[in-house]
């Protein structure tokens, strides 16, 4: 399950601000009933500010309402389909140390599978054409210190998903 931002933060608020149970709320939070409970007597949190989840779009005002009505009810995080959408779609992370890898893992792309597209090595290491093509042509600003390395033991990309890059160019191969 995942958990709204902040989440003692969050309960704080739901405390003050709501009439949901010890139970809904920490649900909700991720936390445990006596944490909630505590916070509630002021025993814990109390130098905490509450976060309002409606206001961050974690919670509708609607299913607070609906939650308060039945107690035996929980809540669920608030998806905005448009966010959603953008971060499923959205490119992948690389890690800051892995980005200079990706030269190298072009480097044997372009040794080893020649007859790859650029497009598909851009959909494959989330690169820029420009730089598969300075690998290509020799001009890379850093060339002389590029060694054509496995993009999946790098960590760059899955076995499967170099696989079918190069089972999609065999065609083209013959």
């Amino acid at each position: 399950m995942t958990l709204p931002l902040m989440p003692k933060a969050t309960a704080v608020w739901l405390l003050d601000h709501t009439t949901l149970t010890f139970q809904q709320i920490a649900d909700f939070c991720g936390m445990h009933t006596l944490e909630i409970q505590a916070i509630a007597d002021g025993d814990v949190a109390s130098h905490i500010m509450g976060l309002d989840p409606v206001a961050n779009e974690q919670l509708t005002a609607d299913e607070i309402k609906r939650c308060e009505a039945d107690p035996n009810a929980t809540l669920e995080l608030y998806r905005n389909p448009e966010v959603e959408r953008l971060l499923n779609k959205g490119k992948k992370y690389v890690s800051h140390s892995k980005r200079g890898d990706r030269p190298s893992a072009i480097a044997w792309i372009v040794k080893n599978h020649p007859e790859m597209r650029d497009s598909q090595i851009v959909k494959l290491l989330r690169t820029t054409k420009p730089t598969i093509t300075a690998i290509r042509e020799r001009t890379h600003k850093n060339i002389h210190n590029i060694v054509p390395r496995n993009p999946v033991t790098l960590g760059l990309c899955s076995e499967s998903d170099l696989n079918a890059a190069v089972q999609a160019c065999a065609p083209a191969k013959k």
